[in-house]
């Protein structure tokens, strides 16, 4: 039979989820009329009957009955002598409807067509599996490693879609197997070429926040709202909840009984820190709610600049800063201000900028950047402890404490 290539690749998909039988006897149709279109200029007058449950295909051409010899369009038109051929009665003027095998296109065209046929069903599959991801962008998903490369971790849903998880998107603590689940956002879908790249994020503040809709039932129900959240992946995270509940202490139901809650999710993000805070529309009250556990004695607030001077007892400001910097900076990213700190009792500090001349730029840099701005507040600090908290080797550090000490202490 000269169409069972075409048939065969037509039950291939017939029965496919993702196309239902309408759209897949429209592309069908659509792959035909093409063939036809190259073959006979035009593919008006064919009439295209598909049985998709029996796989049966007919192709009919319907042309005018003409005088012998007055043909002039071949595809619109044909001589008596031939339409009698078909049908011993037929006069001039009658119409005439003649079945088109596939063979007469011609074996190649049969293969294009089928190669065409396989060709939009995938471009139809692709388009709607981004449409269907479009849809999901910024909610949690799962799917299962399938395989790991330096930049990213290719992963498959139950559906057999590929998802890419970039090594940038990964929680520095994130170790997976071929074959276990991973958590995550969806974060962009994009189509290249005619394929879509699905691409999932463990790192987002997006993903924090699903977590909390997901994990913590006053949160689903909108009882209590997310009012933002920051991250340093797999470090640190804060987030401001609040509820338009009085009755709900916003904080102690995401945290739970010792932590009951909340332990899930910070398990979730390889135990990263989490620190809840009530959000408020004091400003002030909230900066020094972000600064937290830190005990703020008081806090000046430049609202057109946005920053903001704390002062804190000499005890508290390791806890301000924190590791690495990690929640001062983190306080600035979730209040939108640039906070300063300062120690009580600090009048005889020197600002360690006043050692320009004899620290070089980048260090006093490197120390401001893990919140360490005066001598003393290095000089307080055991060296490990500056190890840890900035990317400066052990060498320079002792040297800047040398010259700390004897221009300052001196």
């Amino acid at each position: 039979m000269e169409n069972v290539a075409l048939i065969e690749s037509f039950s291939e998909f017939k029965d496919d989820k993702l196309i239902d039988r309408v759209t897949l006897m429209a592309i069908l149709e659509d792959v035909l009329r093409n063939a036809l279109k190259k073959k006979y200029g035009d593919d008006d007058n064919f009439d295209i009957i598909i049985n998709p449950d029996k796989g049966d295909l007919e192709i009919w051409r319907n042309r005018i009955v003409v005088a012998n010899g007055e043909v002039e369009e071949p595809n619109q038109e044909i001589e008596l002598s031939e339409a009698q051929k078909i049908e011993p009665d037929f006069e001039v003027g009658e119409d005439v409807a003649e079945e088109v095998k596939l063979i007469d296109l011609g074996r190649r065209s049969i293969l294009a067509l089928r190669q065409n046929l396989i060709s939009k069903i995938h471009e139809h599959d692709n388009t709607n599996i981004y449409k269907h991801f479009k849809e999901l962008e910024g909610e949690i998903y799962t799917a299962e490693v399938h395989h790991i490369r330096h930049r990213a971790i290719i992963l498959l849903d139950d559906d057999g879609n590929e998802i890419i998880l970039p090594k940038d998107r990964q929680i520095p603590s994130d170790f997976f197997r071929k074959g276990e689940n991973v958590r995550g956002i969806i974060e962009s879908v994009e189509l290249k070429g005619s394929k879509p790249a699905i691409i999932m994020s463990r790192t987002s503040p997006v993903f924090l926040e699903k977590l909390f809709e997901q994990e913590i039932p006053e949160v689903f129900d909108g009882l209590i709202s997310v009012k933002k959240v920051v991250r340093i992946p797999g470090e640190k995270a804060k987030v401001a909840v609040d509820s338009y509940d009085d009755r709900i202490d916003p904080v102690g139901a995401c945290v739970g009984m010792k932590g009951s809650r909340i332990h899930g999710i910070v398990r979730e993000l390889g135990n990263e820190n989490i620190d809840v805070i009530n959000y408020t529309n004091n400003v002030q009250l909230f900066v020094t709610r972000a600064l937290s556990p830190a005990r703020v004695t008081s806090l000046k607030l430049d609202e057109e600049n946005m920053r903001a001077e704390v002062l804190l007892k000499p005890e508290e400001v390791s806890k301000a800063i924190g590791r690495g910097g990690h929640n001062i900076r983190l306080a600035g990213q979730l209040t939108g201000y640039e906070i300063d700190v300062f120690r009580e009792g600090a009048e005889e500090d020197v600002e360690l900028k006043e050692f320009s001349d004899e620290i070089d730029s980048w260090i006093i840099d490197e120390f401001s950047k893990a919140g360490l701005d005066t001598a003393k507040s290095i000089l307080e600090q055991d060296i490990d402890d500056l190890v840890k908290r900035t990317d400066l080797e052990e060498e320079t550090i002792l040297e800047v404490v040398r010259i700390l000490k004897e221009e300052f202490e001196d």
